[in-house]
């Protein structure tokens, strides 16, 4: 008897490698892997994996402690497939990039890769786009860090996802330990006890699995895609049979709200009524709009009344300056000819 760690499961993809998934649907074929002697029996040889069953006893202090007992469960059967040690167990690892400049069937991409390093790792690596249009990983690029050139069989849009399907190496590490239970005296072969499991160890010692933030779920938040309308040439248009051809029918105008609301049907007096509000309210409309008119012709006269009494206010005072300045300079030219004539008999 021995026990071995295979907590690293293994399905085969159609590629050839051992994915390591991280959740197994029911009614799906595992492969365990892990470490053994090379001394077990050959290949084919049966399997049984027993899981021990733990209780609670109630002891002293209201505390419960986890007790073995005697029972047991099958936790699974199986068949030794192969005896290999290159066998590689590999993690799906998925790179996602989106387009920063496109010309036709060619590419830039940015986003999936840090540094020129892991570009030149991946040149010629097959890439997909969310849409289905295949492509292929062509050279590194100086601007952004981590961009590349791609061709694809068509052109790209800005708002694609382009995604590298990849596989990332997992370590399993090799755990054998034999069961010497037997070897022991008669009275003491039952008092082996097997490893506990992480659940049982967390349970004794009260500690909470780690919540990775990776790990949770987040909600999806997508941009709503516009798309431009279909547009097909009249050539083609007139190649097509009539079920297939565009239909050109004209938009239906909205309804007006008078066509919504029910039609009143006036007495032969209330028609008299309305006629006769309909005549005043038309005779008053065209007072206002006349009493407007009248309103705008006398402040046109204002205005140009008072631009005119304005240019005449201008006028007088320009020929009073004048007089005042005429007045001044005569007045000081007397000034300058009395001096003169007071100085001439020295």
């Amino acid at each position: 008897m021995l026990t071995c760690e295979d907590n690293y499961r293994g399905l085969l993809d159609t590629s050839g490698c051992h994915d390591n998934p991280s959740v197994t649907h029911d009614h799906v074929t595992g492969l365990p892997m892990g470490g053994i002697s090379s001394a077990l029996p050959d290949q084919y040889s049966l399997v049984l994996k027993v899981q021990d069953q733990y209780s609670l006893v109630l002891k002293a202090h209201d505390q419960y402690s986890p007790v073995l007992k005697a029972d047991f469960r099958i936790a699974a059967t199986g068949v030794v497939l192969d005896l290999d040690k290159s066998i590689t167990v590999v993690k799906k690892l998925k790179l996602i990039g989106y387009p920063c400049k496109i010309y036709k069937n060619t590419a830039f991409i940015k986003g999936m890769f840090s540094s020129v390093l892991e570009v030149a790792k991946f040149e010629g690596a097959s890439v997909r786009t969310v849409s289905g249009i295949r492509g292929q990983i062509k050279k590194a690029l100086r601007t952004p860090e981590g961009g590349f050139r791609a061709t694809f069989e068509d052109k790209l849009l800005m708002s694609d996802i382009v995604f590298l399907r990849s596989w990332y190496p997992v370590t399993v590490p090799i755990f054998y330990n034999p069961v010497t239970s037997l070897l022991k005296p008669v009275g003491q072969k039952e008092s082996w006890t097997g490893m506990k499991t992480v659940g049982q160890l967390r349970h004794e010692l009260g500690i909470k699995p780690v919540q990775r933030k990776d790990s949770l779920y987040k909600p999806i938040s997508r941009i709503e895609r516009h798309f431009n309308p279909l547009h097909i040439p009249k050539a083609l248009q007139k190649a097509l049979p009539f079920k297939s051809k565009p239909k050109m029918m004209e938009k239906k105008s909205k309804v007006t709200r008078d066509k919504v609301r029910p039609a009143v049907i006036r007495e032969p007096h209330e028609r008299k009524i309305m006629a006769l509000l309909t005549a005043l309210g038309t005779v008053n409309n065209y007072k206002k709009q006349k009493a407007k008119t009248k309103q705008k012709q006398q402040r046109k006269e204002f205005l140009h009344h008072k631009a005119k009494e304005e240019d005449e206010k201008l006028k007088r005072q320009k020929e009073i300056r004048k007089k005042l300045f005429r007045a001044i300079g005569q007045k000081e030219k007397k000034k300058l000819k009395s001096s003169l004539k007071g100085a001439a008999p020295n």
